[in-house]
């Protein structure tokens, strides 16, 4: 546990190593953070729910902080509104760099006296640590996407493993369903939104064995998707004409040529590189546009047995990190972009919210949200489970988001 707790914090200061304070500082829409507050907040996690609730004499950092980092636990109290997390201009990324420095210091002391509960609670907080990993590098890269200079948080996307040549056409993958059973129901870690492990019966359908592409989405435009009413959901069609949405997040057109915002600056559109930051609405039109419709949250973790989680273009370390063209022959389920399902963010039969502050992690959002699937080039590798639901509002798209087709048989 010491050894896991101590590389997953190494990773998140790995992160902002290169970031000036202002870079750290700033925040650039309500739906996202600073780099410098998802530092101390995933560390005051520790601090509040191990060291404050469980070891004894443990002191808090400064007495003040817990109201700034605290994020949506109302069983914490008041905190610092959401909008306003980048006006903080006070504690400094040093003053944060040290708080970590504390709480590590304090949490590895005391690890060896901590219960199995205690253990727990350690190993969601790390969990917590890395969905914040991938939401500090997405936030960063909305940040400096709105720079009109388009400046780089590295000098070059880390490398895709892929090698040269076009991504094969798409093939249909059919699942036979039946009674099957899914949620997590087995040893290890899950987050609580995974479970109970239950039936449900699918009928006959068939799974794109990749995700849509960049040239396919590219097609979707030319050919008049996002000036197509009968295409579009009627909350959909209202978000593109209210939004003036003409393409995915971070795309411009220079000329007759396409570009995209990457964490390392404005780049030449790569065609067979899977779409991504485009929208629940943005996805379910285009399904529609292809004949197909988006899989269930079901469809697609029973379809993805076969596929381990540690695959795919996923987190490794710190760097502009982007989704990759997979021309293996054999595409994963898992990594590049979070795939958007049909599936509404509710409970499973039998869901019951942990008791305490930690109960608000997942419960008390399952409303008017998304089930995506299989994880991002954002999301660190280890992370994922067949089971892993994440969610989001249809509008929302500043993750890296994109979708994989399917349909009835």
């Amino acid at each position: 546990m010491a050894e896991r707790y101590s590389r997953t914090r190494r990773l998140s200061v790995d992160l902002v190593a290169g970031l000036s304070d202002a870079d750290a500082t700033v925040q650039s829409m309500a739906d996202a953070s600073p780099a410098k507050w998802h530092l101390a907040h995933i560390t005051w996690f520790f601090e509040t729910f191990v060291l404050r609730d469980h070891v004894p004499g443990y002191r808090l950092f400064h007495d003040r902080w817990p109201f700034l980092f605290n994020s949506y636990y109302d069983a914490e109290g008041a905190r610092h509104a959401r909008d306003k997390r980048g006006l903080l201009t006070r504690p400094s990324l040093r003053e944060i760099i040290a708080y970590r420095s504390w709480v590590d210091d304090a949490l590895l002391s005391a690890l060896d006296s901590l219960s199995p509960s205690h253990h727990a609670l350690v190993e969601l907080g790390l969990n917590h640590e890395q969905q914040h990993q991938e939401l500090l590098l997405t936030d960063l890269k909305h940040l400096l996407s709105c720079n009109p200079l388009g400046p780089s948080a590295w000098d070059k996307d880390l490398p895709c493993p892929a090698g040269p040549g076009e991504v094969a056409p798409l093939r249909w993958l059919r699942h036979d369903g039946g009674l099957v059973e899914v949620g997590h129901g087995g040893s290890g870690f899950a987050f609580d939104n995974e479970g109970p492990r239950h039936p449900i019966f699918l009928t006959p359908y068939a799974l794109a064995d990749r995700q849509v592409t960049n040239g396919e989405w590219l097609s979707f435009i030319e050919d008049g998707g996002y000036a197509t009413s009968t295409l579009w959901l009627s909350d959909g069609w209202a978000w593109v004409n209210a939004e003036a949405i003409d393409s995915p997040l971070y795309w411009r057109r220079i000329g007759g040529t396409w570009e995209h915002f990457t964490l390392s600056g404005w780049q030449p559109l790569d065609l067979s590189a899977p779409v991504a930051h485009v929208s629940f609405y943005e996805a379910d039109a285009f399904a529609s546009w292809a004949g197909a419709r988006l899989p269930t949250e079901q469809e697609w973790e029973f379809a993805s047995a076969s596929h381990d989680p540690l695959s795919g273009v996923q987190l490794d370390a710190a760097g502009a990190v982007t989704p990759c063209g997979d021309r293996s022959g054999a595409p994963s389920m898992f990594g590049n972009v979070w795939q958007w399902t049909g599936s509404a963010y509710r409970p499973y039969p039998g869901f019951r919210t942990a008791p305490g502050a930690v109960g608000e992690y997942n419960g008390k959002f399952m409303s008017g949200q998304f089930v995506l699937k299989g994880g991002s080039c954002a999301t660190p590798r280890g992370h994922l489970r067949h089971s892993y639901r994440n969610f989001f509002y249809p509008h929302q798209r500043w993750q890296f988001t994109g979708l994989r087709l399917a349909k009835d048989i």
